[in-house]
């Protein structure tokens, strides 16, 4: 799962595996297989990358860590929780 933020700035989590496609409408729509849409306010580059990201860490060795650029760049108050 992706966590992203609805335009209400409440965060979402979305099953990446479920996204059928991403696009600016102008806003950005998040298109689910089961036809259900979110807006949301990453970028569709931004929600790309954390697909990407998600789909590298879920195919890594089970000592994985939690990756927290799986995080939405709008919610920084996580990665400041990250240990140095």
């Amino acid at each position: 799962m992706i966590r992203v933020t609805r335009l209400n700035h409440e965060p979402i989590y979305v099953n990446a595996e479920l996204i059928e496609y991403v696009e600016t409408t102008p806003d950005t729509v998040i298109s689910l297989t089961n036809g259900e849409k979110f807006m949301v306010l990453e970028s569709p580059d931004q929600i790309v990358a954390m697909v990407i990201d998600y789909g590298r860490q879920v195919h890594q060795s089970p000592d994985r860590r939690l990756n927290l650029s799986l995080v939405s760049p709008i919610d920084e108050t996580l990665r400041q929780e990250e240990p140095a």
